[in-house]
């Protein structure tokens, strides 16, 4: 468990320390707030606004394939912009347009991506990231 005290922290002007809630916030004007909070001994939460901290971040070739199977899908057009960031529901997709989405993945990758790891799909990003993570315990196993 990672602990820490108070008085060793480097404050800058953008810091904000809460005894009361025993909370330390720091804030960005390109990343939003991350806001720490701490118990006596341990970390108690990380909570961000404006990113997200992923444990696997897909290769670029990855992004690119599962763009390229999400385009095939969804029968978007070439002009139609897709980012990492592009959200399934923008594009129009339903339940039944992802669970394809999904066996495309499935195909192109030789994975078996379970259920409950396809109901959290809902970006590029998100499914690069899953098919990734999925490769990583295939390799390891």
């Amino acid at each position: 468990m990672a602990s820490f005290s108070a008085t060793s922290l480097a404050f800058q002007p953008s810091f904000h320390l809460s005894t009361r809630t025993n909370q330390v916030s720091y804030r960005t004007s390109s990343f939003g707030t991350v806001s720490v909070g701490w118990t006596r001994t341990n970390f108690r939460s990380l909570r961000s606004s404006g990113f997200r901290i992923s444990a696997v971040q897909a290769q670029p070739e990855t992004v690119q394939k599962v763009s390229k199977i999400v385009r095939k899908q969804l029968a978007l057009t070439p002009e139609t912009e897709l980012t990492p960031e592009t959200k399934f529901s923008a594009l129009g997709a339903d339940s039944l347009d992802t669970v394809e989405i999904v066996m495309g993945l499935e195909e192109e990758f030789g994975l078996n991506i379970e259920e409950d790891n396809s109901e959290s799909i809902t970006t590029i990003q998100e499914a690069a990231d899953l098919i990734e993570k999925l490769i990583q315990k295939k390799d390891e196993a």
